[in-house]
């Protein structure tokens, strides 16, 4: 029998020898330009840290925008991956798995979701997002008056495909494709009033971010949550949460909202899930909300693989293991604390290791830069607002090298400018 000789990952994208700058230049002649020029070219990461192909070295507080939940290259998650690979790649949807069924049935008992609820899985939060908006499709109600309505907040942000796309609120990223599909009503974030005003018998689902992360990390007020389920009942609405970006233990909670002491019909996970893997996942809560979708009515050629669902049970498993959840909450609080102190900083939001602050200028964009000039990815979803959402592993020590950079990583900024 011949043996294949297996080439490294090294040898297959040749890395070796060449300079960030030379890769940069590649990707604008091969990649279309939707993301924007890349900051660095990064070749390697271990926990919260990662390399780029000149050799620097970087803290990473953004974690792949609050995907990589365990950080880079976790032993236990690469391990079960490879195996899972080396066992059963993928099967289609004409087939299950032991790893699909296995988290799924995780999902809904960290959920503490009632009997009848269910799991839809996709490859990602905007694929989770459309199997959530044609779930509130079928929510139609009888009689007369039909629900064609759907409710999402001002600053909302859920996908790029064109159903999530119709819940974004961001007009830049809307306005190049109307007509998006139809019956969204974006309202004031926050406004309870504003809520209970425009939920009545037309509308079929209110979608909620527990925290908006596009928009600067702002977590909606306390007791808005309970507020939107007591209308979505008395209306008949599904009250649908966006929780892929908060979900799984970014909050320091499983899920964002489960302290809000209410039961939504549906919420959406991604990110964070697969520990790095792509995969995505609709919970649906109780049997009338979980059979609104029937046979045939949607579906995905990769949702729910063998790799993903495994990469995703090693994910909560190493979490749940190792107390994770624990530090995410220390360490979130220890950051937002310090933060808080800094000179320049005006204001401080979030929760667990999503966190948002607001500057005293608009520098935030340039902050960015002298930050990875500096050592430290993270991300300004706003002209005076920098978002961290590093792995959940993160270190009080890690966040301390952060907090006593970032003094002179802000006066850079404002030099350069």
């Amino acid at each position: 029998m011949n043996t294949v000789e297996k080439p490294s990952v090294t040898e297959l994208v040749e890395t070796q020898g060449h300079a960030g700058s030379e890769w940069l230049s590649r990707y604008s002649t091969s990649l279309m330009g939707v993301f924007g020029a890349p900051q660095r070219v990064l070749v390697r990461g271990s926990g919260c840290l990662v390399w780029d192909a000149d050799g620097k070295e970087y803290l990473d507080l953004l974690g792949g925008i609050a995907v990589n939940a365990l950080g880079h290259a976790h032993p236990f998650v690469t391990s079960v991956i490879s195996s899972q690979l080396a066992t059963l790649g993928h099967v289609s949807n004409f087939f299950t798995s032991p790893t699909q069924v296995a988290l799924a049935e995780k999902l809904l008992d960290l959920a503490a979701a009632p009997a009848g609820s269910k799991v839809f899985f996709s490859n990602s939060g905007t694929e989770a997002n459309e199997a959530a908006f044609k779930l509130a499709r079928r929510n139609t109600g009888s009689g007369d008056t039909k629900r064609t309505k759907i409710i999402a907040l001002e600053g909302a942000f859920h996908g790029r495909t064109m159903g999530a796309l119709a819940l974004t609120a961001k007009e830049a990223y809307r306005a190049p494709f109307e007509p998006l599909p139809g019956g969204v009503v974006h309202i004031p974030f926050g406004d309870i009033a504003a809520l209970e005003a425009a939920v009545d018998g037309t509308v079929a689902a209110v979608f909620l971010e527990p925290i908006q992360g596009e928009a600067g990390v702002r977590p909606l007020p306390p007791g808005y949550l309970k507020a939107a389920r007591e209308a979505t009942t008395k209306a008949g609405a599904l009250l649908i949460l966006d929780e892929v970006q908060t979900g799984i233990g970014r909050t320091g909670k499983w899920f964002a909202s489960s302290d809000a002491g209410i039961v939504p019909d549906a919420i959406t996970l991604a990110k964070g899930l697969g520990g790095g893997f792509p995969i995505g996942a609709l919970l649906t809560f109780g049997e009338q909300t979980s059979s609104l979708l029937a046979a045939g009515q949607h579906g995905t050629t990769f949702g729910g693989n063998p790799v993903a669902t495994a990469a995703a049970l090693a994910t909560l498993h190493a979490l749940e293991s190792q107390h994770v959840l624990a530090n995410v909450a220390a360490v979130g609080e220890h950051l937002r604390s310090a933060l808080a102190a800094i000179p320049g900083v005006t204001e401080v939001r979030g929760e667990g290791l999503l966190i948002g602050f607001d500057l005293d200028a608009d520098v935030a964009p340039a902050v960015v830069q002298a930050g990875l000039d500096a050592g430290f990815i993270v991300n300004s979803p706003g002209p005076r607002t920098i978002r961290l959402a590093p792995p959940l592993i993160l270190t009080t020590a890690q966040a301390d090298t952060f907090l006593a950079a970032f003094p002179a990583i802000l006066q850079a900024a404002k030099d350069a400018q």
